[in-house]
């Protein structure tokens, strides 16, 4: 029997890593010597690039780039080969970056991320993934394309700096000065919100509050991307409220998408791409996959979700070790995953649970390689 595994992190007590390991050594245990591999997952979120380097053998490439406020900072992204790069606009333009009392969206911008994807063109990079969760920004990804090129005008013929204050100021976008480079280069935006980029469900009002913004800068901000909108509209007879993502990550799925001709795709789907999941199946005969808590969220872009399906197109049994279950768990079942184990084994608090979390993986996994060895069993006399 061959195992693979390939379960989620959880989050604040296991890695994606620590999993691995701990199954293969319950695994083990119940079985005696067995055949297995593993490999980190992610569902392009927190944590993608560590999952993606670990499991492609790649490294990390840092850089000195300019944070949501314009500061200098040091970011880093994952190079997987001499062709691929993943990156996380969270690692140059993310929220935690900015302290709570300065959060205003209109002051932040992505210009960074688009230094790190220049960075990325400059070293070679040919096919660029962009993870673009957990922003600070609401600049409709202007900052993102100035750093590479693009030209934001106003009335008067002056260029704007990319923030969510010059949205209202868009009069004209010159695409002619782009990077080259681009043209020849595969963008893949990972991503997993389909909210337009304006409207009720929107960026500005759907992400804008957690960002910093005031009902009133809320107003002024939509007002804003309402422009940005129209000016692409007309200049390039895109809407992008017609494109599902183009309002994530304050609206920079609408600047990867529209200035550098990105391909939107599930965050999970791309990273399964990125390690060759489909290879790693071949000869296997049960996949152990998990993740902190399930409950009905993780059937949408989530880890489990991905790996069940890919699972079960090879006809391949996966089974999920999870933290604990929540609400509409078992719509997990739909989506490739044959069954359920949690690792906590009696009532607890969750902070024990988190600092038992070692502990409490290795037996859970003992407990549900010891139910398969059953299966096993009465298969054999049957």
């Amino acid at each position: 029997m061959k195992l693979l595994f390939a379960s989620d992190s959880f989050k604040g007590s296991l890695t994606s890593e620590q999993t691995v390991t701990l199954l293969a050594k319950a695994a083990k245990e119940v079985f005696g010597e067995i055949e297995y591999s593993g490999v980190p997952v992610a569902d392009g979120g927190e944590g993608t690039i560590d999952a993606v380097v670990a499991a492609e053998n790649g490294e990390y490439i840092t850089v000195d780039v300019h944070g949501p406020l314009m500061e200098r900072v040091s970011a880093r992204y994952g190079r997987l080969d001499e062709k691929r790069a993943v990156i996380e606009m969270a690692a140059a333009s993310g929220l935690p970056m900015v302290p709570q009392n300065l959060r205003n969206p209109l002051h932040t911008t992505t210009y960074g991320t688009g230094e790190l994807i220049r960075d990325a063109l400059d070293k070679g990079f040919r096919d660029i993934s962009v993870a673009i969760g957990g922003s600070a920004t609401n600049d409709g990804g202007m900052g993102c394309a100035r750093a590479l090129g693009v030209r934001f005008l106003d009335h008067n013929g002056n260029e704007l700096q990319g923030t969510g204050a010059d949205l209202e100021n868009v009069a004209e976008i010159d695409v002619s000065t782009i990077d080259p480079r681009i043209r020849e280069t595969k963008i893949t935006v990972m991503c997993d919100v389909t909210n337009p980029l304006t409207g009720k469900d929107g960026a500005t009002y759907t992400f804008g509050a957690q960002k910093g913004a005031t009902p009133e800068i809320q107003k002024r901000l939509e007002a804003g991307m309402i422009n940005y909108r129209d000016v692409i509209i007309r200049q390039f007879g895109i809407n992008p409220d017609d494109i599902k993502g183009a309002g994530a990550a304050g609206g920079l799925g609408t600047a990867l998408m529209v200035f550098l001709r990105g391909e939107m795709k599930s965050g999970i789907d791309t990273v399964l791409d990125l390690i060759n999941f489909d290879q790693r199946l071949e000869g296997v005969d049960l996949v152990v996959t998990g993740e902190g808590r399930t409950d009905w969220q993780s059937c949408f872009g989530k880890v489990m979700q991905g790996v069940g399906e890919r699972s079960a197109a090879k006809g391949i049994p996966a089974v999920g070790l999870s933290g604990s279950l929540g609400k509409d768990a078992a719509q997990i079942f739909n989506h490739g995953i044959e069954s359920l184990i949690t690792t906590i084994d009696a009532p607890m608090q969750v902070e024990e649970a988190i600092s038992r979390a070692e502990e409490l993986y290795y037996l859970g996994a003992v407990r549900m390689f010891r139910f398969i060895r059953a299966g096993m069993t009465i298969a054999q006399k049957h």
